[in-house]
């Protein structure tokens, strides 16, 4: 192939997103990350990322609202002409246990974490039927796999993006389009490493046979792979990434 592939990653300048868009972008890909409209930091990350000598595209999109979904991906495709790989990275937390979960948080992580999948891969994916070529991951979480207290929102949502993969690999396999579902477990980013070490040490490694938590180096490199031509076998797949926490 003599064009370079373009990769959309949303929610790339969080700890998993921002890993895996250098991931993508040492693979040789072009890579566009989307940011929140509540994210004031976005300027001052893609500047460190271009001194580290990543030159990313950026755009600001709420990713819950398929109508900007629509108008910016219409507007990247008119800049950069395709859109071959999608990663749908996006994702927030609003815990509490569902007696006390009122319906605005509820609506609020399915909006972002399960409406968007369907939002942008809805943008990209007849694109990718006219190339006959495409690669979807849906970034899920062990929490959709095996629940969580106080995240009945957060779960639902992280378990319906695969019950979403499975659908549309059927649906697009014979196009020459993979859909896959990875899903991770703790991981080294900002998120985790706010736990106190009291609680990391008691009650989450003990879960975890291979004990300790996971590098997000580690997952962006399941994602490489599956984004690769060597992965076109693969699809409808759920890739749990966990270090044992989970297994099924």
């Amino acid at each position: 192939m003599n064009e370079q592939r373009v990769a959309l990653v949303t929610g790339g300048m969080g700890g998993l997103g921002g890993v895996i868009c250098r991931r993508l972008a040492r693979d040789g890909l072009q890579v566009i990350t989307t940011y929140s409209h509540a994210n004031a930091g976005a300027d001052a990350w893609l500047a460190a990322q271009r001194g580290d000598g990543f030159d990313f595209a950026a755009c600001r999109l709420d990713v819950g609202d398929f109508a900007e979904c629509e108008q910016v991906v219409a507007r990247l495709l008119a800049e950069h002409g395709r859109i071959d790989v999608l990663v749908n990275n996006a994702g927030i937390t609003r815990d509490q246990t569902l007696r006390k979960m009122g319906p605005e948080l509820w609506r609020e992580v399915l909006h972002t974490n399960l409406d968007s999948v369907y939002n942008m891969s809805k943008q990209v994916i007849e694109g990718m039927q006219q190339r006959r070529w495409g690669r979807i991951v849906n970034i899920s979480s062990v929490v959709g796999q095996k629940g969580a207290f106080g995240q009945v929102n957060y779960a639902a949502a992280k378990a319906g993006m695969h019950g979403f993969s499975k659908a549309l690999a059927l649906e697009v396999a014979r196009h020459g389009i993979t859909v896959n579902t990875v899903s991770p477990g703790y991981l080294r980013t900002r998120m985790v490493e706010a736990i106190p070490p009291d609680v990391l040490e008691s009650r989450i490694l003990p879960q975890i046979p291979v004990g300790r938590i996971g590098e997000p180096e580690e997952v962006a490199g399941l994602i490489a792979y599956l984004v690769s031509e060597e992965a076109a076998f693969i699809t409808g797949a759920n890739i749990a990434i966990n270090g044992g926490q989970h297994m099924s």
